[in-house]
């Protein structure tokens, strides 16, 4: 008689999906993402080289599915900040604006995929349900303020430009000359004083 073989549960194809995407956040967190790559994700996910193909159209594909699971992190990341603020209109956007800037901080890699790298994005809802959240958080503490110019949504872009502006020149270390010392800057010292409604 013929004994079979237990065999491994077949692994669901959403698993897997996530199972990729969380090797690439991986990679990015220990290697940046000049290491990222679909052969990277595979080997690290423990799986073929041709397996990603079936989840993400090519590389482009992968990038972007790794870029909504940032959001969702960049999200929660301000959120948190937020709510351990003070419960001041102010101090609840100062709050979103130091988790924006810890995000940058604690996952250099990601933040660039996300803001400053050149991709070709392919359709993706997650992208879409994922990083609209992340604005509205933004544009919700800013709503308490009175708008910085006729423009709609004036104060929010205001806000966004600054603490994006910022962490961009933390993140690449181009703080200009010595006196300049922007590492020390915390974001209040560079917000306006704002008019509530």
């Amino acid at each position: 008689m013929v004994q079979e073989l237990p065999t491994k549960p077949p692994r669901h194809r959403g698993a897997l999906r996530i199972a990729l995407i969380d090797a690439g956040l991986s990679i990015l967190a220990a290697d940046g993402l000049s290491a990222l790559s679909l052969r990277a994700c595979a080997a690290r996910a423990g799986v073929s080289h041709a397996a990603p193909a079936h989840h993400f159209a090519g590389l482009p594909g992968l990038l972007t599915a790794i870029a909504a699971r940032g959001y969702v992190i960049f999200t929660q990341t301000m959120i948190h900040d937020r709510d351990a603020a003070p419960d001041t209109p102010r101090d609840a956007l100062i709050g979103i604006c130091r988790g924006y800037l810890r995000f940058a901080r604690e996952n250099p890699g990601l933040f660039t995929l996300m803001f400053n790298h050149v991709y070709q994005k392919v359709d993706d809802p997650d992208f879409d349900i994922n990083s609209e959240p992340a604005f509205a958080v933004l544009a919700q503490a800013c709503a308490p303020f009175e708008p910085v110019s006729d423009a709609p949504g004036s104060t929010e872009m205001m806000v966004w430009t600054q603490v994006h502006g910022l962490a961009c020149l933390l993140q690449s270390q181009r703080l200009g000359p010595p006196q300049l010392n922007l590492a020390s800057v915390e974001f209040t010292d560079i917000l306006p004083e704002l008019k509530l409604r």
